[in-house]
């Protein structure tokens, strides 16, 4: 983290544009949004669903409306980070969290449960990755790739850390009262976090990167975009699907909800050491066959997992693995914009081209949970999800665009040093 603060002065930025704090604050509140908004849930639904009498159905219907909200709502989210900065869009995102989680606790019927969700939705487009990385876009460039994969590298310990706790918590206590206990953790780490860690001045966004059109209207019509919009569509519809589905495949197989939940947490540590591999692959690799080559990691990993019934040190193993490609694919994803159109408009083409990724991440529960039943079971469902992702990096081959570096020399690349 100081060497990333050295380097902006020393690059002329100064520290008005790399403010100190931010980097640990946005550590801890990925961790923390990630770990509770997100990961806690496929760890208590069986439990939300034997208590209540909800169908499984419904309540992953709810969950999966709230990632909808939170894929359109990313694209306003983006547009107002690009104009404003971040504080007061993720502080509201935090507080908005913490009321969305207490609704879902207390809630005395399936509406309720739903309208939580829907205001969690609002939470996730101003906590998660998107807004973070757009914050860290403007203010680290062009040495971004540095600052996100520092954040990433955390972020990837949320399910890590929050599978365990939610179920050693749900073990001791009701869905509800560990949902309670959750967000009084959510908001005593990302509120003040959010509000205090980022105050710094929002910089200009720098120009565009020579011989590129970064007009948000013509690439968002351009071919290379809406192509490589399919391609992260088919992948995180895969990627996400095979993460809430991946406890109840283990507990079909006959493991405990505690082994499950180890291996989902385990695959959240292979998106930790995962990342730390994305900065020399992209030393060796250009945007389209990266792009193309972690897609298609991501459909091999997933067959992996559908032909693997054990022992638990190979499933453990091969969940880790899934992990660390997911882990690049979250990276692949921040920087898909900024390699090939760079960062004037950051923040409103990567809330455009991931709102329908989020979408699709949105139906992956309730679409994966009745294509199991379809299928008669979770295996036969991760090998479809195999050949989706698989679809997903032939889309992926035809990204490229004009005048596109495939090397390291251009301004949005992290330098060699």
């Amino acid at each position: 983290m100081t060497d990333l603060h050295t380097r902006g002065a020393a690059t002329g930025t100064g520290d008005r544009s790399r403010p100190r704090g931010v980097l640990p604050a946005l550590c801890a509140t990925q961790i923390t949004s990630w770990g509770i908004l997100y990961y806690a849930f496929p760890v208590l639904n069986p439990q939300i669903t034997a208590d209540s009498g909800w169908s499984t159905g419904a309540t992953m219907a709810a969950f999966s409306l709230a990632l909808v909200v939170s894929g359109l709502a990313g694209i306003r989210v983006g547009r107002t980070i690009d104009h404003r900065g971040p504080r007061t869009v993720m502080t509201a995102g935090s507080a908005a969290g913490v009321l969305s989680l207490v609704m879902v606790a207390l809630a005395p019927n399936l509406p309720v449960f739903f309208a939580g969700w829907i205001l969690g939705g609002f939470a996730m487009a101003a906590t998660f990755y998107q807004p973070a990385f757009a914050a860290l876009t403007r203010w680290w460039a062009p040495d971004h790739v540095r600052a996100l994969t520092v954040v990433t590298l955390a972020g990837g310990l949320a399910s890590t850390v929050f599978a365990p706790l939610t179920a050693t918590l749900a073990a001791q206590l009701s869905w509800r009262e560990t949902y309670l206990v959750l967000a009084a953790i959510l908001a005593a780490v990302t509120i003040p976090a959010h509000a205090i860690a980022l105050r710094a001045p929002w910089p200009p966004a720098p120009p565009s990167p020579a011989g590129t059109d970064a007009s948000p209207g013509p690439v968002v019509r351009s071919r290379p975009f809406l192509l490589l919009a399919v391609a992260f569509t088919l992948s995180a519809f895969a990627m996400y699907a095979v993460v809430v589905t991946l406890v109840p495949l283990l507990l079909e197989r006959g493991y405990t909800t505690a082994q499950a939940a180890w291996a989902l947490g385990l695959g959240g540590a292979g998106q930790t050491l995962g990342r730390t591999l994305y900065a020399p692959l992209a030393r060796h690799t250009g945007t389209t066959v990266r792009t193309t080559t972690l897609i298609a990691l991501g459909a091999l990993t997933t067959a992996a997992l559908a032909v693997t019934p054990g022992p638990y040190g190979l499933v453990i193993a091969v969940s880790i693995a899934a992990g660390m490609v997911r882990g690049n694919l979250t990276l692949l994803q921040a920087t898909a914009i900024t390699d090939r159109w760079g960062t004037h408009h950051y923040g409103r083409l990567s809330g455009i081209l991931g709102a329908p990724a989020m979408t699709a991440s949105a139906l992956a529960p309730f679409s994966a949970a009745a294509l199991a039943s379809l299928l008669d079971g979770y295996p036969e469902l991760f090998g479809v999800l195999s050949g989706l992702a698989m679809a997903a990096a032939f889309v992926a081959t035809a990204t490229s665009v004009r005048g596109e570096s495939q090397d390291l020399s251009g301004p949005d690349r992290p330098d060699r040093s």
